[in-house]
């Protein structure tokens, strides 16, 4: 027994965050989970049409889903990064403006990749496109969202998985038998697995409530807003298990940026719900 729990509390140590390398180029988990996160959510929305899961009014294929997620892919990555940037390390990237886009180390220029991406930057980058795409189709952005949003969660618990083994984002010391020790910290602490936590909440179960809900004519228009309001409510949660970006530490000496800014998703998504309610009454 104390060998197996020997082992499962080491386990991080065991994961090379780096599949294979040849030459310059390396493959990592983080990148590759983004890509299984992809496929997942295309196959969902594929088995959505298949059963014929939407608004018959509007004119989907999957071309055009391939075509949406694209956009909305590029939109999030491109807004996570400039949202890590505004919200979680500012000050060092106003002085070190080229290591925003630039894989080079900018003190010892040594290759080092691009590394800091923020949820909610990549939500409001995700949004944009997706904004640009629906307009440019002339389609309806509810019904449309109806489409969509329910396999949006699973592709996100792809992404934490990928924070797990890229060994990243750990969670607080702990004293729990399923705590964790992680390469990275240096302090050496057992900690909270808090990537696999997020990617539970955030990202299975809310998945399975989206998913259950999907075609049930009371949530019609209101998915999104269940989405928003779901989502900040677990990232809240979750994230009292998450040890804070060393930046910024504790915001108010209790709450993580996450979890501030959180809630104005949970406000919006509660907001829209109660809107969409009042106009189906």
């Amino acid at each position: 027994m104390d060998n197996f729990l020997h082992s499962y509390q080491h386990l991080p140590y065991h994961i090379n965050p780096t599949i294979f390398k040849f030459g310059i180029f390396s493959l990592g988990w983080y990148s590759l989970m983004y890509l299984v996160a992809f496929l997942t959510v295309y196959l969902l929305l594929a088995y959505r049409l298949k059963k014929g899961e939407w608004d018959k009014g509007q004119k989907y294929d999957l071309e055009m889903i391939s075509d949406f997620l694209l956009i909305v892919f590029v939109g999030l990555l491109i807004g996570g990064r400039i949202g890590y940037v505004l919200f979680y390390n500012f000050q060092y990237y106003a002085a070190n403006p080229m290591a925003i886009i630039s894989p080079f180390d900018p003190a010892t220029g040594a290759l080092v990749g691009i590394y800091g991406m923020s949820f909610h930057g990549g939500l409001l980058g995700g949004l944009l496109a997706a904004f640009i795409f629906i307009r440019k189709k002339k389609l309806d952005f509810w019904k449309f969202s109806d489409f969509v949003i329910p396999a949006v969660p699973a592709g996100y618990f792809f992404g934490r998985i990928g924070n797990f083994l890229n060994g990243e984002l750990w969670g607080r010391a702990t004293t729990k038998i399923w705590g964790m020790y992680f390469p990275g910290d240096t302090e050496g602490l057992l900690r909270h697995p808090s990537q696999i936590y997020e990617a539970l909440s955030e990202g299975l179960i809310l998945f399975l409530i989206l998913w259950f809900l999907r075609n049930n004519p009371k949530t019609k228009g209101k998915l999104f807003g269940i989405f928003l309001a779901g989502y900040g409510a677990m990232r809240i949660a979750s994230e009292f298990f998450r040890d804070p970006d060393p930046q910024i530490g504790y915001v108010f000496r209790y709450f993580t940026l996450g979890q501030l800014l959180s809630v104005p998703m949970i406000a919006l998504g509660i907001i829209l719900v109660f809107q969409k309610r009042k106009s189906v009454v």
